[in-house]
């Protein structure tokens, strides 16, 4: 009930006004968020590298129905991406980029606009050294990204998808993509869904996250195990052993400012660990649905707000 009820936050303008006056420094938004800009993201990268870890970035904003703004959040993964590559940081620093936020959304045309600007960004990120992961929304759009995905792969083979657990039809998407060289990132999902589409028992959600990871072990494709539960976090490792796998060959994947001890530690045990870095002054949709997966932040939340007020 109460993720739910923050899942409707989230679209609520009257507390999406108040929060979003909130800088980007304050209380809970710095601990999830990198910055406002390009400068903030490179440095949080360098730290997160130092410490042995990968990093993938999204540079935030999603839903654009604007074709200025999505050609704006084109330009701004080109600049983060020439930034990464001057300094060194690309080949351990992917972008994770949404579809809506560079034109899915905007009419017939959408998915083309969509498809030839995440084409730029497939580019320029290739050109860097590194690659591309296409960010997973709400069921309605699951088709469409995956059938651009499909497209980018011919010349980019290394772009990655993301499936979310908690829809049904996930485990046979994971049968699909568990191909060779396929990169998948399997999380759990964010968004509110319809039960004729998604479960809605946490626990629904958890069984269906283990047998998605048994099909993407099982495969021969590189799972991205996007996930904080220590339970799930173990049971991977142990699928990993069953299926002979060795470190490299899959990747464990954690939202910053969520566990990085835990980070830290595995990446000390000698596994790959990409921490999911937001960065931009577009934050209050990420910020709710970080509220919603983890709701003993509501108290920092809230004392940050009476803060500010």
């Amino acid at each position: 009930m109460l993720r739910r009820s923050l899942l409707k936050l989230s679209r609520s303008d009257n507390v999406k006004s108040l929060v979003s006056s909130m800088p980007v420094s304050a209380g809970i938004v710095s601990r999830f968020v990198a910055g406002d800009d390009v400068a903030d993201a490179v440095a949080v990268t360098s730290r997160l590298q130092s410490d042995g870890l990968l990093v993938s970035l999204d540079f935030l904003g999603e839903d654009t129905l604007d074709r200025a703004q999505a050609d704006a959040t084109v330009s701004a993964y080109l600049e983060l991406l020439s930034h990464l590559d001057a300094a060194g940081l690309a080949p351990k620093a992917e972008v994770s980029v949404k579809l809506s936020a560079v034109g899915q959304a905007l009419g017939s045309d959408g998915e083309k606009i969509a498809l030839d600007n995440a084409r730029l960004i497939a580019r320029a990120a290739s050109n860097a050294g590194t690659t591309m992961t296409l960010d997973m929304e709400d069921h309605t759009t699951t088709d469409s990204t995956l059938a651009i995905m499909r497209e980018l792969r011919q010349d980019f083979p290394s772009i990655g998808a993301v499936v979310q657990a908690y829809l049904r039809r996930t485990e046979a998407d994971c049968r699909d993509l568990a191909y060779d060289g396929s990169r998948v990132r399997l999380c759990k999902g964010a968004y509110k869904e319809p039960e004729s589409v998604a479960f809605q028992d946490r626990a629904e959600v958890d069984k269906s996250y283990v047998r998605c990871m048994r099909v993407l072990f099982e495969g021969v494709g590189y799972p991205m195990i996007a996930s904080h539960h220590p339970k799930l976090i173990e049971i991977a490792g142990a699928l990993a052993a069953r299926n002979r796998r060795d470190q490299g060959s899959y990747e464990y994947q954690m939202l910053f400012g969520i566990r990085p001890e835990e980070q830290k530690r595995l990446a000390a045990a000698g596994e790959k660990v990409r921490v999911y870095v937001p960065y931009g002054d577009q934050w209050y949709g990420y910020l709710m649905r970080r509220l919603a997966e983890r709701p003993a932040n509501l108290a920092f939340f809230a004392r940050s707000v009476m803060t500010k007020g």
